[in-house]
């Protein structure tokens, strides 16, 4: 079974989507309505802007969603998922791909999102760490020990196994980095991001969102998309939207999302979007799958 899935914000680089635009009629206009929802040309930040013009918050997001999208909408038959995923931002991209939302609607709520977790980054100075080699249940604990000593710390992102991204308060972050060195991690490494995404500090961006995502349509898809914040698959879109708006403030799920996708049958797993972050961890989680991307 085929299983789509796309990425989330990290896997933008200079010139992303450039190839679509001049080589598909169909992606050319996608990106120019792009331009006209934005109120502003992405597509010159894209093609031709630096490494630090697309980490503004307000341009990382969306252009990473359009890449994906644009990329899998343009495959036309070749798009056929039995089911869908995407890590973070991706749940965005894997639910307009899948029917469940308009193209526009998905841009505007990425848009919406993107600015609301800019604004929650700057109330509070916080922070993410990467953690390599230490069981999922020590990185647990010793979250948990800082998260009621110092400050917000939670396990953010479960990537793969060993791979665990941490969030919260930077001093909280800073302590935790050195307690899991001491328990045996092979790196504590902190990220360069803008805030705590995924943590409890994210909840004034999670109202802000709650409000746009209710008074969005959302559709039945055409194939199960797997949600991030509890890795099971979903078509109703009540329950959709709900977890959508818990996404903020809750740990992805990737590992777990992987694991029950393969365990219902997924065993081709094609990566749509800039970068191949997501079919390093496909392979690192379930070793006999074919995970590729668009082009193989």
């Amino acid at each position: 079974m085929k299983a789509f899935v796309f990425p989330g914000q990290g896997a933008q680089f200079p010139g992303m989507g450039k190839d679509l635009y001049e080589n598909s009629p169909k992606a050319k206009e996608l990106f120019e309505k792009a331009n006209e929802i934005l109120g502003f040309r992405i597509t010159d930040i894209m093609f031709d802007g630096t490494d630090e013009d697309l980490r503004q918050t307000k341009v990382t997001q969306p252009a990473v969603f359009l890449h994906s999208v644009i990329s899998a909408l343009c495959m036309g038959e070749g798009f056929k998922p039995d089911m869908t995923a995407g890590h973070s931002l991706g749940e965005f991209s894997a639910l307009v791909a899948a029917g469940a939302l308009s193209f526009e609607d998905g841009l505007k709520l990425v848009y919406a999102r993107a600015m609301a977790m800019q604004k929650a980054c700057e109330a509070t100075p916080s922070t993410m760490a990467a953690i390599i080699a230490l069981p999922d249940s020590t990185v647990e604990e010793v979250c948990k020990k800082v998260n009621d000593e110092v400050g917000v710390c939670v396990a953010a992102n479960y990537n793969c196994p060993g791979q665990i991204v941490i969030s919260g308060a930077v001093e909280a972050i800073q302590a935790a980095c050195e307690q899991l060195k001491a328990a045996g991690a092979k790196r504590a490494l902190p990220l360069k991001v803008g805030g705590a995404f995924h943590s409890p500090l994210m909840q004034p961006a999670k109202e802000e969102l709650e409000a746009a995502i209710q008074a969005t349509e959302f559709h039945t898809p055409s194939c199960p998309v797997y949600q991030n914040v509890d890795a099971l698959p979903h078509t109703d879109p009540a329950e959709i939207k709900a977890n959508l708006v818990a996404q903020l403030t809750a740990s992805v799920r990737w590992t777990q999302t992987v694991q029950n996708m393969v365990a219902d049958g997924a065993d081709d797993f094609t990566e749509c979007g800039p970068g191949a972050v997501l079919q390093g961890l496909v392979k690192k989680i379930a070793k006999d799958v074919n995970a590729h991307g668009i082009e193989a």
